[in-house]
C-alpha cells in the first residue's frame, strides 16, 4: 500500500508535469485538488486547510476501453455554474445554487476521450462522467456503451469513524425482498469494521474526520439510464470503492453493468463537506443538479394522511374500518388516507369505488397500496403483477384517475440494477399521465427525484415504523434512529416514515391486555418526529382511538398534528449528534417550528442559539413534565435568540412561532 508521503510526492511530480489541477469552492474554504499520477486520475478534498479525503481514484472502464489507468489531462476548462430553481415538497422551497466548474478532458491509451465534470459549492462537490460518440478505424462510429466498473473512490483521513448502513445480501428476509435499504446503521465505527453482510454499504455514508469536520457520500440523478450504486467495505488500499448492484438483486434478471447511449453521463457522485454538521443536514446537492425528466400537466397537493394498516394490521382493510379513518382523517383535518395491502380481495373495484366516493364527500383523497412485484421476490400481499406489467399497470392507473384515486404506494421493489431503475421511471411517468401521486416503499434511496419527477412524493429506504410495531427492539431505539435520520438518510430525500404514534401499546385500541410493542419515548418525542422527519405526504401512525374515549392522546397532541406542514421553505441546523440528539428548525412562510429530540440515555438540557426567531415574541413550547413524562403547553416570551430547554431520555421538544 503506498504511503501518504510518496502520493503526495508523486503528485508534486505531476504538477510540475502540468498533470494537476485545483478548482477553490466560491467562498475558498473548500478546495479539490485534481492530479493525473502515472496516468491514474486522482482527487481529494481540504476544508479550511484541513485534510477530508485523500487523493482517490477516478475512472471506469466500459466495453469501449479502459478509461481509469493509462490516461494524460489533455486540458481542462473553468467556468462558474449558477441555477435558481424550486421544490415543492422538501426542505427548502427555493434554491440559489452557486458552483465553481471544472471540466477535465482525458484521454486514454487507445486514443479515446472523456470527460470528468466537476462542480463544487461552498460545501459541496459532484461530479460525473461525461462520453462522447467515439469514432475510430476499427468499428466506426460507437453509439453506445456498456460501463463495466467504476474506479471512483473515497479514501479518508486516518482516525475517521463512519455512520453506515449496510447492504443486505441480496433475496434474503421475509418473503425474499431485500435488499430495501431497512438495515440498522452503526455508529462511529472505525473505518475498518466489516460491513454486517460482507457486501458494503447503502448511500448515504456519513463520516466523521476526527476534530476537522464532517464528509457524507451519495450520489444522485439516478435513472432509467444507470443503476443505483453502494458504497464497498474498505479495501487493502484503504479506499472505499463505488460498487454497483450485486448480481442476484432483482432475482437474478437484468445485468449489473448499466448501459446508455452515447453522448450520455454517468450520474453524479457527490460530497458533502464542513467542520460541523450544519451543511451536511441543509445540505441541497442531491438536487442542485438534476432535472425534470418530464413535464406535468398537473398540479399536486401534500399533507398529512392517516393509516390503519400500521396499527390496524391487513385486518382492517375493510369498508367500515377504512370508513372510520376517513372520518378521523376529516376530524384532524387530514387531506388523505392510505389504504393499504390486499383492499382488491377484501373490498375489491366496486368497494374502493365506494370509498373514494365517500371521502371525497369529506374532502377527503385515497391512496391505494400496490406491490411492484412480478418475479423477484415471492410477496403474496396484493395487488400484485400489476406494476410489473406495463398493459395492466396503464390500465389500473386510468381506472384509479377516471374514480378520483389521488395517488399510489408501490412496494416491494428487487433491488439496484438499471432494469430496476427503469420500472421506478415507468411508473412516475405513467402514473403521471393520469395525476397520481407515488410513494415507494420496500425500496431503494430517492436520488434526486423530487426535482426530477413532479409526481413523486417520497420514498421509505429506511428501518420505518412498522418495525416498531413488529418488534419492541425497535421501539427501545426509536429515539435512536429519530436522532439519526436528519443527518444520514433524510437529508439526501423524502423519507416516508410513517410515524408520530400517539398509541402507548401499539395494537388496535391501544389496549395493553392484547400485548404487543410499547412504545418508550413521550408523546412530546412524537410530535417532535413530525418536524425531524421531513416528506410531503406523511402517513402518520395515528388511530380513531387516539381522538377519544379511554386511549385517547391528549388534545394539544392533537391540535399540533392539525396544524403541522408536511413541507417547507427553509431548513436550519441547530444542535446534534447523530444518534444522540438532533434539533431542527423549519420555516413554511412565516411561521417556524424548532423541534429536538435526545437519546442519550440521560436527561438533556441544552442552551439553543435561535436567530431566525423573533425577538420579544410569543410562541408555543411543547415539553414533557418532568415528573410524568406527560406532554405540556405552555406559552413563552423570547427575551433573545437563546432557548434552554431540557429533555428527559426518549423526550423532545417542538417550539412553534
Amino acid at each position: 500500500m503506498r504511503t501518504l508521503l510518496s502520493i503526495l510526492l508523486a503528485l508534486t511530480a505531476a504538477a510540475a508535469l502540468g498533470q494537476t489541477r485545483q478548482l477553490g469552492s466560491p467562498d475558498g474554504r473548500l478546495l479539490m485538488t485534481l492530479t493525473v499520477d502515472d496516468g491514474k486520475p486522482l482527487y481529494s478534498l481540504t476544508y479550511d486547510g484541513q485534510a477530508m479525503l485523500l487523493p482517490s481514484p477516478l475512472g471506469l472502464t466500459a466495453d469501449a476501453g479502459d478509461f481509469s489507468q493509462g490516461l494524460t489531462l489533455l486540458g481542462t476548462e473553468e467556468s462558474v455554474y449558477t441555477d435558481d430553481y424550486q421544490l415543492d415538497r422538501s426542505k427548502v422551497s427555493k434554491v440559489h445554487y452557486v458552483a465553481n466548474e471544472l471540466r477535465a478532458t482525458l484521454m486514454n491509451a487507445d486514443g479515446r476521450q472523456f470527460d470528468i465534470l466537476f462542480r463544487l459549492s461552498d460545501n459541496d462537490l459532484a461530479f460525473r462522467y461525461e462520453l462522447p460518440s467515439w469514432t475510430d478505424g476499427g468499428d466506426g462510429t460507437k453509439m453506445s456503451v456498456r460501463i463495466m466498473t467504476e474506479a471512483t473512490g473515497y479514501r479518508l483521513p486516518q482516525g475517521t469513524t463512519s455512520f453506515l448502513c449496510p447492504q443486505c445480501t441480496p433475496m434474503k428476509g421475509w418473503r425474499r425482498t431485500k435488499p430495501s435499504y431497512e438495515e440498522e446503521y452503526q455508529y462511529d465505527e472505525p473505518l475498518t469494521t466489516p460491513s454486517k453482510y460482507g457486501v458494503g454499504y447503502t448511500f448515504p455514508c456519513l463520516f466523521h474526520v476526527g476534530r476537522d469536520g464532517w464528509v457524507l457520500v451519495s450520489e444522485t440523478g439516478v435513472d432509467s439510464r444507470y443503476c443505483a450504486s453502494r458504497l464497498s467495505d474498505l479495501r487493502a488500499d484503504g479506499t472505499y470503492k463505488l460498487e454497483f448492484p450485486l448480481p442476484e438483486e432483482n432475482n437474478g434478471n437484468g445485468t449489473v453493468e448499466p448501459a446508455f447511449a452515447l453522448p450520455g453521463t454517468t450520474p453524479w457522485r457527490t460530497l458533502t463537506v464542513g467542520n460541523s454538521l450544519k451543511p451536511i443536514v441543509e445540505t441541497t446537492c442531491p438536487w442542485d443538479n438534476v432535472a425534470p425528466r418530464y413535464e406535468s400537466r398537473h398540479t399536486y397537493q401534500y399533507g398529512k394522511s392517516g393509516w390503519s394498516w400500521i396499527l390496524w394490521q391487513d385486518e382492517s382493510i375493510r369498508y367500515d374500518d377504512q370508513v372510520q379513518y376517513v372520518d378521523m382523517a376529516r376530524a384532524m383535518g387530514f387531506p388523505f388516507i392510505l389504504v393499504d395491502c390486499g383492499w382488491d380481495k377484501t373490498m375489491g373495484k366496486e368497494g374502493i369505488e365506494r370509498l373514494v366516493s365517500y371521502a371525497g364527500q369529506q374532502g377527503v383523497g385515497v391512496f391505494l397500496w400496490y406491490s411492484s412485484s412480478g418475479w423477484w421476490n415471492n410477496i403474496e400481499q396484493s395487488p400484485t403483477n400489476v406494476m410489473s406489467d406495463p398493459i395492466r399497470r396503464k390500465a389500473a392507473m386510468r381506472w384509479m384517475a377516471e374514480i378520483g384515486v389521488k395517488g399510489i404506494k408501490v412496494d416491494f421493489f428487487g433491488g439496484d440494477k438499471q432494469e430496476t431503475m427503469r420500472l421506478y421511471e415507468q411508473i412516475l411517468s405513467d402514473a403521471d399521465d393520469n395525476a397520481l401521486m407515488v410513494i415507494f416503499h420496500g425500496c431503494t434511496l430517492p436520488r434526486g427525484w423530487e426535482r426530477m419527477y413532479p409526481n413523486y412524493v417520497g420514498s421509505e429506504a429506511v428501518l420505518a415504523s412498522e418495525n416498531m410495531y413488529f418488534e419492541q427492539h425497535f421501539c427501545d431505539v426509536e429515539a435512536q434512529n429519530a436522532a439519526t435520520h436528519p443527518f444520514l438518510r433524510n437529508t439526501v430525500g423524502c423519507m416516508e416514515f410513517g410515524g408520530c404514534f400517539l398509541s402507548h401499546h401499539l395494537n388496535r385500541g391501544n389496549d395493553p391486555e392484547k400485548g404487543g410493542s410499547v412504545r418508550k419515548t413521550t408523546d412530546t418525542h412524537e410530535l417532535a418526529t413530525t418536524v425531524l422527519f421531513q416528506n410531503p405526504v406523511q402517513n402518520f401512525a395515528i388511530a380513531p382511538e387516539n381522538l377519544g374515549g379511554e386511549g385517547g392522546a391528549p388534545e394539544l397532541c392533537l391540535d399540533f398534528l392539525r396544524d403541522v406542514p408536511t413541507t417547507w421553505d427553509e431548513t436550519v441546523f441547530v444542535d446534534g449528534y447523530p444518534g444522540m440528539y438532533c434539533v431542527i428548525a423549519r420555516r413554511s412562510g412565516s411561521r417556524w417550528y424548532v423541534a429536538g429530540n435526545n437519546a442519550t440515555g440521560d436527561n438533556l438540557t441544552l442552551k439553543l442559539q435561535l436567530p431566525m426567531l423573533r425577538k420579544d415574541g410569543e410562541a408555543k413550547l411543547y415539553r414533557d413534565n418532568r415528573k410524568t413524562r406527560e406532554p405540556v403547553l405552555q406559552s413563552i416570551r423570547l427575551k433573545g435568540s437563546a432557548l434552554t430547554v431540557s429533555m428527559p431520555d426518549g423526550g423532545g421538544f417542538v417550539l412553534a412561532q
